[in-house]
């Protein structure tokens, strides 16, 4: 499980690095280079780049950097975090996973626009996702329940 965890630790590292070039380029005024036809300008301007008032790409730097750390830290010190820390990840992992999916939605749907970077990240995410319910030490099931209790 070692090699899972520097694997989740080296994929946030290429999100935070990701959602930099993201902002980087909407604060300089840099123009945003697609990888593939695309319309990314559209996407990371459109008033759904941001969550109360918050660019999404500065939510998205947060995000990967608490999961590269953590899965860092996870990786040097298996022992001595505690079952609530890979709690609190597993459910930030879970949450950004079903928001990635909520923004490619609003990429098909509502924006009819794609944004290569925005589906990189997204996947990032979601391979992230697959690894962190694959690796836990929590079963999906206790995660659903103590997720049921808490509300």
């Amino acid at each position: 499980m070692l090699i899972v965890k520097i694997l989740i630790s080296v994929l946030g590292l290429s999100g935070f690095l990701l959602a930099s070039y993201i902002r980087h380029c909407k604060t300089k005024l840099v123009p945003l280079v697609c990888p593939v036809e695309g319309s990314c300008e559209k996407v990371v301007h459109s008033d759904y780049s941001k969550l109360f008032g918050i660019p999404l790409e500065v939510i998205g730097m947060f995000y990967y950097a608490i999961i590269s750390l953590s899965y860092a830290l996870f990786a040097i010190f298996p022992t001595l975090l505690p079952d609530i820390v890979s709690f609190v990840v597993m459910g930030l992992t879970a949450g950004a996973f079903f928001f990635s999916l909520y923004l490619t939605f609003v990429q098909a749907f509502f924006l009819r626009h794609w944004c290569t970077w925005c589906l990189i990240s997204a996947s990032i995410c979601s391979v992230i996702f697959a690894l962190v319910m694959i690796s836990s030490r929590i079963a999906p099931q206790e995660l659903a329940q103590s997720i049921i209790h808490l509300f």
